[in-house]
């Protein structure tokens, strides 16, 4: 299980905020949020979801029910550009956390197609 694998809870707390202290400086992606001076409950949110994706304790469906990924992201203008900058910031926290080749591998893997995924424009 990759939870475990890639060092459980520790890991994906550093992985978040070492994406959000990226995504911290750049305004395109913080417009999309409701309150880009508090990224508290995105950064909650997102830790919990890819601690359960990946094998960890399920807090995230036991708080919101199903991710539903696609819905929750519908009402953001989500384009190729937008995915390119979150992918970046993603691969930024991957390399801020000196992830293990092979686990950074799957990791990238999903995440490429998790914003692939939630394209719509």
């Amino acid at each position: 299980m990759l939870f475990t694998r890639a060092g459980g809870e520790a890991f994906f707390v550093a992985l978040v905020d070492a994406f959000y202290m990226s995504v911290s400086s750049d305004p395109v992606l913080l417009a999309l949020y409701p309150n880009p001076h508090d990224l508290t409950e995105p950064r909650r949110r997102l830790t919990m979801f890819l601690m359960q994706y990946w094998g960890g304790p399920t807090t995230y469906s036991d708080e919101r029910g199903h991710p539903r990924l696609r819905q929750r992201h519908a009402t953001y203008p989500i384009e190729e550009s937008m995915r390119d900058r979150w992918l970046g910031h993603m691969r930024t926290a991957l390399d801020t956390c000196g992830v293990e080749p092979g686990i950074r591998n799957e990791l990238e893997e999903y995440f490429v197609r998790a914003a692939d995924h939630l394209r719509n424009m």
